[in-house]
């Protein structure tokens, strides 16, 4: 049995946490982004279970409950879940490389300074928040709950990540503690890292990208590929089948 068809039996959601159990001995942790789940995630969890990986896609604390329960979520707790997850991957595998997308790429980005994975695959990894009134998300968030959701920024039609329909604004205000603490510290990372970054990103901007680049050291090899046709959510997009195929191959480099 596949990991496709594994998943697609075993799931009663969208949003269900996805875990296969893979053959070469090496393991890969998933993350999935802000107010979203794992079905943002999943084609490419089970493209790399496909290819032999044992793989982890879990839900974070205050996801795929509501957007009241995320807006209370400390970021803390989202970390101390996702080092749980990769600890727990370490102690059975060789190898343990990360994949993360939008937030799940900041997380995976902090596990590389905490830990020590083989690599990092990141799609669009949010460092940066574009809006200028985010800075004000502390206090907004006692007078403004919640805004219109920023899910499903996917130029392929018919795409949908199962996200929240609203964006807490508490959930920002965390959000933004997070980067805060990934981008100092950047300069603890040591693992190859590849980024595949949309042209057209409407959630995560350009300057997410620029700090990743300021933050590493030189001695960190950082591959960025363009997106041309895709936007946020790449996994869904135009270019998830390339994204998949060059991630695998990058693990399989990262050995090397």
């Amino acid at each position: 049995m596949s990991a496709s068809d594994s998943a697609s039996s075993n799931s009663l959601t969208p949003n269900d946490p996805f875990h296969y159990q893979g053959t070469n001995g090496e393991a890969v942790l998933v993350i999935h982004g802000f107010t979203a789940g794992p079905a943002s995630m999943l084609p490419w969890a089970q493209a790399i279970a496909d290819a032999g990986y044992t793989v982890d896609l879990p839900v974070l604390p205050g996801h795929v409950t509501s957007w009241q329960q995320l807006a209370k979520t400390p970021y803390r707790q989202i970390v101390a879940a996702v080092e749980r997850a990769y600890e727990a991957l370490a102690a059975k595998h060789t190898r343990v490389y990360v994949a993360g997308m939008s937030m799940g790429g900041a997380l995976a980005l902090h596990l590389g300074s905490t830990h020590a994975p083989a690599g990092l695959a990141l799609i669009n990894p949010g460092l940066t928040i574009a809006s200028p009134v985010a800075k004000f998300s502390g206090a907004l968030r006692f007078v403004v709950p919640s805004i219109p959701s920023i899910a499903n920024d996917i130029a392929k039609p018919g795409g949908d990540e199962h996200a929240y329909d609203r964006t807490p604004i508490g959930g920002v205000h965390e959000l933004r503690k997070l980067f805060k603490a990934t981008i100092a510290s950047l300069p603890k990372i040591t693992c190859p890292i590849i980024v595949f970054r949309s042209d057209q990103d409407h959630v995560v901007p350009e300057s997410s990208v620029e700090a990743l680049h300021k933050g590493l050291t030189p001695a960190v090899e950082l591959r960025v590929r363009r997106l041309p046709r895709s936007y946020h959510v790449a996994t869904l997009d135009y270019e998830a089948e390339e994204i998949f195929a060059e991630s695998i191959e990058f693990f399989k480099e990262a050995k090397r």
